[in-house]
This record gives structure tokens, sequence and C-alpha cells, in this order.
């Protein structure tokens, strides 16, 4: 459940615990065969900014007085403004779904192709569709959820290809398409990039999401791609590229180290790259491949991944069935720990394992089920990004708090755990039991374990003081770390 979704949630314990690996697996991919509703955030104002561009938007034909263009100026900054603002709840409001939905399998896969196909923009519009576009296909076709992406709004004005045009083309779009999207890098050459290139230019996006072919600017002469030759377009690259098996393998490499272990089996990649062309790219097929191969199961694969920052925070909300009502601080505690949804880093997206710890991210880690539990004040303060703002420097946040001598950025976890929920699922568990048992629940089986129960303190109190104790102090251990 670790891998495939988000760990277990508590609502889910007794529906599962008779299932068998296979029958869990069945019921995952049911539970995730509906297409997601499209998650929409965007403030009215914005969708009418961006997507009826007015004259305070659009450049005039006419030559503007200082006082229209301040105008401009001001309307263009308020909607940048609000559209920030916006892209916060979409974070939010996309990570409850993590935590809250049936659909794990999905959440989690999109989350993996959130990073694969890492893009930022400012138009809360462009990122509520491209999230849309790899929720709706994460256990479909790649081939289509491909095309999609490469023709959001998002990624072409990431990747600069609103400025491929004919006798100027520009190549980061066909570089990252080929480097980072589908072959991986060494598989082509300079001159496949300058070809491609110019097959992607006329690709376009207008500020309202709608992809745009502008005829005029795209080079339709004879290009040479991969060994063949032929007056190709964008879409023709991008199906020769999904015709590579080097593709599949690409894809197949980075599941298997996202899903399976960061040390790659190159039998068992190659295995499930086989499978995965064979199968005209069926996402779906592919992750049957490897939750049902004897080899996931294997212990070398068990409990050796480091949780991302979001497969943290929303596990924890999992098992504990709680809520985190305020955002600055679910926003905040992304930033600290390195994964920001929706600004990723670079256009290569998180690279994960190792690169997740560092001295001052684990000790935040160990310490933050035990923070929001006792609705702690995060004092700690990111640095100072303004990517990673979302626009906004820690001192205009400080700005809108009473004055006092806390650090910028500090923030108050307002969190209601519904601890009754959480001690009840324990009730048939006798006394002498309960230590393993929540053990076995909250950690990925693994021999150190029994070391680790020895070593608990424990608040005996009463059953439920026990429960809690217990919960709590094994979230706070290096092995929660690991699924």
């Amino acid at each position: 459940m670790w891998r495939a979704g988000f760990g277990p949630g508590l609502k889910d314990l007794d529906s599962i615990a008779s299932l068998s690996h296979k029958g869990l697996l069945r019921k995952m991919l049911k539970d995730s065969s509906d297409e997601p509703p499209y998650i929409d955030v965007a403030d009215p104002e914005v969708k009418t900014g961006y997507k009826s561009p007015t004259e305070m938007m659009a450049p005039s034909k006419t030559p503007a007085t200082e006082e229209v263009k301040m105008s401009r100026e001001t309307a263009r900054r308020r909607l940048a403004q609000i559209s920030r603002e916006n892209i916060k709840t979409l974070n939010v409001t996309w990570l409850n779904q993590m935590a809250v939905s049936k659909q794990q399998l999905r959440e989690k896969m999109s989350l993996f192709w959130h990073g694969h196909f890492a893009a930022q923009s400012g138009n809360i519009i462009h990122q509520q569709q491209l999230l849309d576009v790899i929720r709706r296909h994460a256990l479909g076709n790649f081939g289509d959820l491909l095309r999609e992406v490469s023709k959001s709004a998002t990624m072409i004005n990431y990747l600069n290809n609103n400025q491929n045009r004919k006798n100027r083309p520009n190549e980061n779009f066909a570089r990252e398409v080929m480097e980072l999207f589908t072959m991986g890098r060494g598989n082509y050459s300079e001159k496949d990039i300058k070809e491609a290139a110019r097959a992607f230019t006329g690709w376009g996006a207008n500020p309202g999401g709608e992809f745009i072919f502008r005829k005029q600017q795209h080079d339709d002469n004879e290009k040479t791609f991969l060994g063949k030759t032929g007056n190709f377009n964008g879409d023709d690259i991008l199906n020769m590229l999904i015709e590579q098996k080097q593709t599949a393998y690409h894809i197949a490499t980075k599941i298997y180290r996202f899903y399976v272990n960061e040390n790659e089996d190159q039998e068992k990649i190659k295995w499930l790259a086989d499978r995965f062309h064979s199968s005209g790219y069926d996402i779906k097929k592919l992750m049957l491949d490897v939750f049902e191969s004897d080899w996931f199961y294997s212990p070398e694969n068990i409990g050796n991944r480091i949780k991302s920052p979001v497969e943290l925070l929303t596990g924890i909300r999992r098992t504990l069935s709680l809520d985190i009502e305020n955002a600055p601080v679910q926003l905040l505690f992304q930033r600290l720990l390195g994964q920001l949804l929706f600004y990723p880093p670079n256009v290569a997206g998180w690279p994960g394992g190792y690169t997740w710890i560092d001295s001052s991210s684990l000790m935040l880690r160990l310490q933050i089920p035990k923070m929001i539990i006792d609705s702690q004040e995060v004092k700690l303060a990111p640095k100072d990004n303004d990517d990673q703002m979302m626009g906004m420097k820690d001192s205009q946040i400080e700005k809108t708090k009473p004055r006092s001598n806390k650090r910028f950025g500090a923030q108050v976890i307002q969190a209601t755990i519904y601890w009754n929920e959480y001690v009840v699922t324990f009730k048939k568990v006798k006394r002498d039991e309960l230590l393993q048992h929540i053990t076995d629940l909250i950690l990925i089986p693994q021999n150190e374990n029994k070391k680790l129960i020895a070593d608990m303190f424990v608040n005996a109190e009463s059953r439920e003081s026990f429960i809690k104790s217990i919960t709590i102090q094994i979230m706070c251990t290096p092995e929660y770390q690991l699924c």
C-alpha cells in the first residue's frame, strides 16, 4: 500500500485485512478505474483574464498612453498575484486528494508523472490543465499522455516552444522531450535535436491554455530524424519516439527506481520494458507486471525506499485519519523538506532517493509527527527562493502577521486527529500484543523492528495512552522514513 499508494488508510483496514497481495492490487485497480474529477480552484477573475484577455491584458495595435500602459501592468500583476494564491490552493487540494481518495494507485502514479513531466507555470489555468492531463492518463496509455502533455500550455511555455519558429528554431522543447520524457540522454544525436526542433516549430499555446498551431511559423521543409527522412511535424516526432524500444526502457527504468529499488536490476527492467513496448505502452499493464512479480516482494526490495516529503506527510494523515486545516503550514513543510508540488527544482524533476535526506531535513522529519499531534509552531525558515515561495518572499508573509520576535515563515499547526477512530481499530487486540500490532501497522516489516520495539518508552497509564504514545514514538523513528 505504501508503494502503490500512500500507505494504509485507517478506514481501509477492515476491508483489506483478509485480502492477498493480488486481491489488494485488484481492489486498488478497481478503486482507481474511474476518471478523476477535474480540480478547479481558479478564481473567476483569473479565468476571465487569462481565457478572454481584455484590452487591459492584451497589447493593442494602437500606441498606448502611459496611463493605459500602467493600467495594463496593474491588471497583469493582479492576475499573477491571484494566480499564485490559487496555485497554493491547488497544491493543498491535490495533497488532500492523495490523503483521502480511494484512488490511491491513480494518485500515486500521478505523483510519479508529476515528477517525470516536471514543469512550472505561474498561470493557474495552465497548472490545472496539466494536472488534469496527468491524473486522467496516469494509468492509461503513455503515448496519449505524452502527446497531451507535450501540447499543454505549461510545458510549451516552460520549455520555450512558443519561441520556436521557422528559421529561428528553439531547441529546448525538442531536447527535453527526448532526454527526459522519452529516450533518455545519449540515445540520439545533436542533429536529431535540431531536426526535431524544426518539426515542433509553430507549436504554441495562448494564455487560456489552448494549444495553437501557427502554420506560418512552421518549418514544412524535409527533415531527417532518427534515420528517417520526411516532411515531419511535431506529432510525427512524438510517434517516432514512441516507436523506439529505448523509450519503453527509459520509462521502465524510472518506474523501477520509483516503485521497486533505486539500485537498478537491468534484467528485470529489460523484461518490464519489452512487455511495456509490446503492450503498446499500457501503463496499467506495466504496473501489474511490477506488483504481481515475485521479485517485487523480495527482501532486498522491502523497506529500501526513503519516503518523499509528500509520501511522508500524506502517509501520516492516512494512518491517523487526521486533517490539517491551515494550508500555509502544509506548504511550509513541503518547502522545508524539499518537495513543493508544482514547483520542481528543474525540468528533470525531484531526484529522490538519498537526496531527500540531509542533516537538517532528517531531524525535521523525525519531529513532524509529534509536531502535528501537539499542534506545535513551526519556526523554521526555508531558503529565500522566490520560485519556491510561489512569488512571495518570507518577509512579505511576516508583514501579514502581528509583530513578534518569531522567525520568518513561522506557522502554527492546526490539526484535527480522530483518536477515537484510531484507538478503536485495536479493540480486539490483546494488551500484550498491542505493541507488535501497532508496529506492524505503521512500519514496513524488518528484522530491526524487534529491537526497536524493545527500546520503546511506553506510557502505560491507560490502554488509550499506551496506543497513542507508541504510535507517536514509532512515527518519529528513522525506520518510519522507509517504505
